[in-house]
């Protein structure tokens, strides 16, 4: 098994939600070695059209690592706060 990511495409509803969830998130990845390699804003569509204005990056060390930190029961507790604060499309791909 490969080095695993999360692609997240995000589109931000609540402003103030959305720097609390930001905050809480790597507290979550530890037990999983999870980190965040990029955050960025979107600032031209090349080709086609992406709906989400903000995009972050997670790596973590195997799919196996990232489907447990996913599934983790403090990952899951934070699920209710981030549908509140954006609309996301979380994608996980290996490498």
């Amino acid at each position: 098994m490969g080095i695993a990511y999360v692609v997240g495409q995000i589109a931000v509803k609540d402003e103030g939600k959305w720097a609390e969830y930001r905050s809480k998130v790597p507290e979550t990845f530890g037990p999983w070695g999870g980190e965040a390699v990029f955050r960025g804003k979107q600032f031209a569509a090349l080709a086609g059209q992406c709906p989400h204005a903000d995009v972050v990056v997670l790596r973590f060390p195997s799919t196996d690592a990232l489907e447990s930190w996913f599934k983790s029961p403090a990952y899951q507790a934070l699920i209710p706060l981030r549908d509140a604060a954006a609309e996301v499309v979380l994608t996980a791909y290996e490498a």
